[in-house]
C-alpha cells in the first residue's frame, strides 16, 4: 500500500439510525418507542420511510459500498414482543432489495436505543424479561431479512442507552438511577448474548455488536501519551475506563466483568441481577467488533468532586476539557486518539477483527448558492482517516469504515440543531441537498484512500478574488475594521462562509513577542448575571492556570476602562484576551479583534464577526419552553421580552415566534425596560390587562418570569391553574419560588470551559469555530 492508501477489499460505508431518520413514527402499524416521548421534537425526521428509494439513489451515486442501518423495533413488534408486525418488516424488505440492487451491502443494527415504549412500561431495560423479548424480535427480523443482510449488528452503543438512559437521564426515557443504569447495562449485554444465539440458530453468518469506546487520558497524555501518571490519576484514568469500556468489552469477549468494576456494580445495584451462566451467553463468539469513536473522556484524580450521573461511582475524579479544536458540540478533536484506540483493541483482544462503525462530527454549515462547504468536515474525517490508516500499517486488523452519517437528522436529544451529515436535509421541504464533504468521500472512496498530500485551504487571495475586492479590503473586514461599507462587509462574509476560509489570528500573534498572559476582561454584569460572571472567572482562571498562563482581570465599566484595556492588549501586554461583553453593544470587542491578539467572546455578538464566541441555544431553549406550554394545552401565550438591543433576547424571541407559528398561533408580546422583577411584574400586567384569555407567559428571563408570578398572585390569577409561566436561565431562586419556576436551564460551567479551551486552541494556532451549547428545559411547578 501507497501511505494514502487502504487495504484490498476495504469496506467504505455510511451509518444511520431508524428513529433519526424515518420518521412516519405512526405509519403501517408502528408502535411508540421511547424516543417518541422524550424528544421535543417529534416532525418527519428526514422522512426516510418514504424517500428510501431517493436515498439509496444519492449512497449509489456517492459510491457507497455498505450502508449500516438500523431497524426499529417498534416498527416490526409494537409491543415490544407477541405479534409481529409484517407492514413494518416490509419496509425494510423493500429497503434491503433496493440497496442489492445498487450494488450496496446491507449491514443491520438490531437495537439503536429505541425501545418500544410497551416494554419501557414494563420496567424497561433494567428488567431482565426485555433481553429475552429482544431475543425473539432478533429471530423474528431474521426470518424476514436473514437472506439479504451481510453482517448482524446485535446492540449499539449500551453505555450510552443505559447510563445516559437510566442513570444522568439526559436520554430517554429519562431515568435517574444509578441501580437502574447497572442493571440496564448488564441486560443489554445479555440480550446481546441471546440475539447472537438466536441469529446463529437462524442461519446468520456474520454476527457482531457495536459499542462506544472513548480512550481515557489525563490532560498530559493528550500531546504525550506515553507520560506517566500519579497513584492517583492512574487509579482515576483505570475506574473510568472501567465504567466507559471495559464494563462492556470483557463481557462480550472474555466472559467476565473487570475485576475492579465489579465492587462498583454491587455498592450502586447490587449482584442479584447477575445470574450463574449469564456471561457465559454473553461471550458468544462475534465476528468482528463495531467502534464508534468521536472523542476521548480525559480525567484526573479530585478528591472534592462528586460523581458525574452517567459515571456511577465516579467520585473523586474530575471530567476536563482540553486545549484543543473542538466540534460544535464541543467535543475535542483528537484524531490521534483513534490510533491509540485501535492499537490497544488489537494488543487486548488480538482475535478480534474491528471495524470503524461510526465517525463523524457536527458544525454549522452554511447553505449558500453554489454549495456547502463544509471544510470542518472534510478535515475532520481526512485527519481521522489517516490516523486509521497509522494504526493499520502497525498492525491494527480494521475492515472498514463508516462516516456518521449520511443525512443531517434528528440528533437525539438535541433535536434538528446537530449537522452530522454529508448530505444537507432541508426539514421543511425534505430537499437533499450534497455538501462538499460528500463528493469529498466519493472520491476517496473511489481511489480507496486519500491523496498523499492534504488539500491546500482557501488564501486571503481566494476569498478577495470571489468577492472581487482587494486582499486589504478582506483584511480589514477580517480583523473588524469599520471603515468597510455593510455591504462590501455583508460580500466579503459571504465569500468567507463560502469558501471556508479559516483567518489565523493566532498566527498573526506569533510574530510578537509572548507575555505567557491572559487578559480577563469583566463587563459590569447585569442583573441576574452574577452566576455566569462567577463561574467564568473560577473555571476559566483555574483552566488557563493549569495551562501555564498569568491572568489579568480587567473590569470594563467606563468609557476610559474601555480605552485602558484596548491600549494594553495594543501594546502586546497580553498573548489573548477572554471578553465577557456589556449587556449591550459597543466598540471594545471590534477593537480588539484588529489587534490581531486572539480573542474570543462570551455571547454571540450583535454584529457578524469572525471572532469565535461561545453561546447557548437561546432560540431552541425559548422553543422548547413554548412547545412544552403548548402541549399543556395552552393557546393564548404572551411573552415577555427585555431590552430588544440585547442578542440573547432577540434570540429567544424568535425561538419562540417560531414554535407560535409552527403551531398555527399568534405572538402577544410586551416589551420590558430591563431584565429586573419590577419590569418583569409590569409587563405582566400588560400582559393580563389587554389579555383576558391569556393562559401562559414565557418571559426572556427568570427574574423577569419571577416578577410575572408576583404580577399574577396580584391580579387574583392562580398558577398553574389558569395562568402557566415559565422562564429562562434557571438562577437559584428558580426553584425557590412559590410555585417553583419551570425554566431553561443554561449551562453555565460549560460556557466558562468552552471559553477557555477556545482561547488555548487560538493560541496554539489552531482552527477554532464558535461553539452553541444546548440549554435544556426544567419543568416545575409553574407549568
Amino acid at each position: 500500500m501507497s501511505a494514502a492508501s487502504f487495504p484490498e477489499g476495504f469496506v467504505w460505508g455510511v451509518s444511520t439510525s431508524a428513529f433519526q431518520i424515518e420518521g412516519a413514527t405512526t405509519a403501517d402499524g408502528r408502535g411508540p418507542s421511547i424516543w417518541d416521548g422524550f424528544s421535543a421534537d417529534r416532525a418527519e425526521a428526514c422522512d426516510h420511510y418514504r424517500r428510501r428509494t431517493e436515498d439509496v439513489r444519492l449512497m449509489k451515486d456517492l459510491g457507497i459500498a455498505a450502508y449500516r442501518f438500523s431497524v426499529s423495533w417498534a416498527r416490526v413488534i409494537p409491543d415490544g414482543c407477541g405479534k409481529v408486525n409484517t407492514a413494518g418488516l416490509g419496509f425494510y424488505d423493500r429497503l434491503l432489495d433496493e440497496l442489492l440492487a445498487a450494488g450496496i451491502t446491507p449491514y443491520a443494527t438490531l437495537y439503536h436505543w429505541d425501545l418500544p415504549q410497551a416494554l419501557e412500561d414494563r420496567g424497561g431495560w433494567p428488567v431482565r424479561d426485555t433481553a429475552r423479548h429482544f431475543a425473539d424480535y432478533a429471530a423474528a427480523v431474521h426470518e424476514r431479512l436473514g437472506d439479504r443482510v451481510d453482517t448482524w449488528f446485535t446492540v449499539n452503543e449500551p453505555w450510552v442507552a443505559a447510563f445516559l438512559g437510566y442513570g444522568s437521564g439526559i436520554h430517554a426515557p429519562g431515568r435517574t438511577s444509578a441501580a437502574d443504569a447497572f442493571r440496564s447495562a448488564h441486560h443489554m449485554l445479555l440480550a446481546h448474548g441471546l440475539g447472537v444465539q438466536a441469529l446463529r440458530a437462524a442461519g446468520a453468518a456474520k454476527v457482531s455488536a457495536v459499542v462506544n469506546h472513548s480512550p481515557v487520558l489525563t490532560p498530559a497524555q493528550v500531546s504525550d501519551s506515553g507520560r506517566e501518571l500519579s497513584e492517583e490519576d492512574a487509579e482515576a484514568v483505570a475506574r473510568i475506563d472501567a465504567l466507559a469500556n471495559r464494563q462492556f468489552l470483557d463481557p462480550m469477549l472474555r466472559g467476565a466483568y473487570p475485576a475492579d468494576l465489579i465492587p462498583l456494580i454491587e455498592r450502586h445495584a447490587g449482584l442479584g441481577h447477575v445470574r450463574d451462566g449469564d456471561l457465559d451467553v454473553i461471550a458468544q463468539p462475534i465476528d468482528l467488533l463495531g467502534v464508534n469513536y468521536y472523542a476521548p473522556l480525559v480525567v484526573q484524580a479530585q478528591p472534592s468532586e462528586p460523581a458525574d450521573p452517567a459515571f456511577p461511582g465516579s467520585e473523586g475524579v474530575l471530567f476536563c476539557t482540553v486545549p484543543t479544536a473542538v466540534t460544535a458540540m464541543g467535543w475535542p478533536i483528537v484524531p490521534g486518539c483513534l490510533s491509540q484506540l485501535l492499537g490497544r483493541l488489537s494488543r487486548e483482544y488480538p482475535e478480534t477483527d474491528l471495524m470503524i462503525t461510526e465517525n463523524g462530527a457536527d458544525f454549522v454549515d452554511v447553505v449558500t448558492g453554489d454549495g456547502i462547504h463544509d471544510v470542518d468536515r472534510i478535515s475532520f474525517i481526512e485527519e481521522h482517516l489517516r490516523a486509521l490508516r497509522s494504526a493499520i500499517e502497525n498492525g491494527a486488523r480494521v475492515r472498514g469504515y463508516f462516516v456518521w452519517t449520511l443525512l443531517d437528522n434528528l440528533e437525539w436529544a438535541d433535536g434538528y440543531q446537530r449537522k452530522f451529515g454529508l448530505v444537507h436535509v432541508d426539514f421543511a421541504t425534505q430537499k437533499r441537498r450534497l455538501k462538499d464533504s460528500a463528493r469529498w468521500y466519493r472520491d476517496v472512496i473511489a481511489r480507496n484512500g486519500l491523496t498523499e498530500t492534504r488539500a491546500r485551504r482557501p488564501t486571503l487571495e481566494t476569498v478577495a478574488a470571489r468577492a472581487r475586492v482587494s486582499r486589504a479590503t478582506v483584511s480589514r473586514v477580517v480583523n473588524g475594521e469599520t471603515s468597510v461599507s455593510p455591504e462590501v462587509r455583508a460580500t466579503v462574509m459571504r465569500a468567507v462562509r463560502e469558501l471556508g476560509y479559516v483567518p489565523n489570528a493566532a498566527a498573526r500573534s506569533l510574530v510578537t513577542r509572548r507575555t505567557n498572559t491572559v487578559a480577563l476582561v469583566l463587563s459590569v454584569p447585569g442583573q441576574g448575571g452574577d452566576p455566569l460572571t462567577a463561574a467564568v472567572v473560577q473555571y476559566v482562571t483555574s483552566m488557563l492556570e493549569g495551562a501555564g498562563k498569568q491572568i489579568t482581570l480587567m473590569l470594563a465599566d467606563t468609557a476610559e476602562s474601555h480605552r485602558r484595556i484596548a491600549s494594553h492588549v495594543e501594546a502586546r501586554l497580553a498573548d489573548g484576551v477572554v471578553l465577557l461583553p456589556p449587556d449591550r453593544a459597543d466598540t471594545l470587542a471590534e477593537r480588539l479583534s484588529r489587534t490581531g491578539v486572539p480573542i474570543v467572546l462570551l455571547g454571540k455578538p450583535a454584529v457578524a464577526s469572525l471572532v469565535p464566541y461561545v453561546d447557548v441555544d437561546n432560540a431552541g431553549g425559548a422553543a422548547a419552553a413554548t412547545e412544552h406550554l403548548i402541549a399543556r394545552g395552552r393557546r393564548h401565550i404572551g411573552m415577555i421580552c427585555g431590552p430588544m438591543d440585547l442578542t440573547f433576547v432577540q434570540d429567544r424571541l424568535a425561538g419562540h415566534r417560531a414554535a407560535l407559528h409552527r403551531a398555527g398561533m399568534r405572538p402577544l408580546l410586551a416589551l420590558a425596560d430591563d431584565l429586573t422583577r419590577a419590569s418583569g411584574a409590569a409587563a405582566a400586567r400588560r400582559l393580563i390587562g389587554d389579555n383576558p384569555s391569556l393562559d401562559a407567559i414565557f418571559a426572556s428571563g427568570d427574574q423577569l418570569a419571577i416578577g410575572a408570578l408576583r404580577a399574577a398572585q396580584e391580579a387574583g390569577r392562580r398558577v398553574p391553574e389558569n395562568l402557566a409561566i415559565a422562564g429562562f436561565d434557571d438562577v437559584d431562586a428558580a426553584s425557590a419560588t412559590t410555585p417553583q419556576l419551570t425554566t431553561v436551564r443554561v449551562p453555565v460551567a460549560d460556557q466558562a470551559l468552552a471559553l477557555a479551551r477556545l482561547l488555548l486552541s487560538r493560541l496554539e494556532g489552531r482552527h477554532v469555530t464558535s461553539v452553541v451549547l444546548p440549554a435544556r428545559l426544567v419543568v416545575r411547578d409553574s407549568t
